[in-house]
């Protein structure tokens, strides 16, 4: 049989018409934000009092794209008769953002839980020499990182969220005093 003349026409405009009703799964992306899941890896967060400058993320980054700079200090004894100490200080801390593959190495090695993955992806700009952010800007998407899950309810505190506390409360109480100084 043959076919009939202008029935793949006819195919072709039922498919369009199909297609024309449906209803589109579109988003219009600068005016409705995507809803994103949980464990989104948008951008890599620092949190500059965990890090002691141990240089681990930037030697197993396989692309090199972590450029830290760091001092040394002596720090006095803790109690009197006791010895100085040295310490590292962090002066830079900058990620190549054109360079890096996402692939967490740093994040799974940092052993003092100083780098996270932030949900943030929003950080395109116009030129390619601008996708290096030092840590201020680093810090600041430390801030989107998503709260970890809850702990057992009969758990003890973490050690670092307690070290965390006593260093936010000790800075609390040096800039109080300050204050009373300068009032004085």
């Amino acid at each position: 049989m043959a076919p009939i003349p202008g029935s793949g026409l006819a195919k072709g405009l039922a498919v369009t018409l199909r297609t024309m009703t449906r209803k589109h799964g579109t988003e219009q992306y600068p005016d409705a934000l995507p809803e994103l899941p949980p464990r989104t890896r948008g951008v890599i967060g620092l949190f500059e009092e965990n890090c002691t400058v141990c240089m681990l993320c930037a030697r197993e980054c396989p692309d090199w794209c972590i450029y830290i700079d760091s001092h040394k200090e002596t720090v006095p004894p803790a109690a009197p008769g006791g010895r100085e100490r040295s310490r590292n200080v962090l002066d830079r801390f900058a990620i190549d953002f054109s360079l890096c593959m996402y692939c967490g190495i740093c994040i799974e090695v940092c052993p003092f839980d100083a780098l996270f993955w932030s949900p943030e992806f929003e950080y395109a700009e116009t030129d390619i020499r601008d996708l290096t952010h030092e840590r201020d800007k680093l810090r600041e998407w430390m801030w989107t990182v998503p709260a970890p899950p809850a702990l057992d309810p009969g758990a003890e505190e973490p050690k670092e969220i307690a070290a965390a506390r006593k260093t936010a409360d000790k800075l609390a109480a040096a800039r109080k005093a300050e204050s009373e100084e300068g009032d004085a």
